[in-house]
């Protein structure tokens, strides 16, 4: 069963740092594209970070540039979030995502995790 399965959320003060991981598991999902999205309350989905599952090419919205670091492990079937000098603003459920084609993940994926909530208090 090809699925996505999000964790490492939680609450963290100004500043500080989270890690997200998400663990693929499937054949098709292993060899996918993959990468993060987040949704505030009342706000819409927006792209995070993406890393192209081949070459390792990464992708990433201007709000979290130079503070987040997006990053696979091919083995484990695993991307990972790294969230540094968080701020309030980066409070949202993160999605992970996954798709065949990298400019499809970048804006409208087709699969989809459960997500995991990451609270940033000022």
């Amino acid at each position: 069963q090809e699925q996505l399965v999000e964790s490492g959320g939680g609450l963290v003060q100004a500043g500080g740092s989270l890690r997200l991981s998400c663990a693929a598991s499937g054949r098709t999902f292993s060899s996918y594209n993959k990468g993060w999205f987040r949704q505030a309350p009342g706000k819409e989905r927006e792209f995070v970070a993406a890393i192209s599952w081949t070459i390792g090419a990464t992708y990433y919205a201007d709000s979290v540039k130079g503070r987040f670091t997006i990053s696979r492990d091919n083995a484990k079937n695993t991307v990972y979030l790294q969230m540094n000098s968080l701020k309030p603003e980066d409070t949202a459920t993160y999605y992970c995502a996954a798709d065949y084609n990298i400019g499809v993940l970048i804006t409208t994926p087709r699969n989809w995790g459960q997500g995991t909530q990451v609270t940033v208090s000022s």
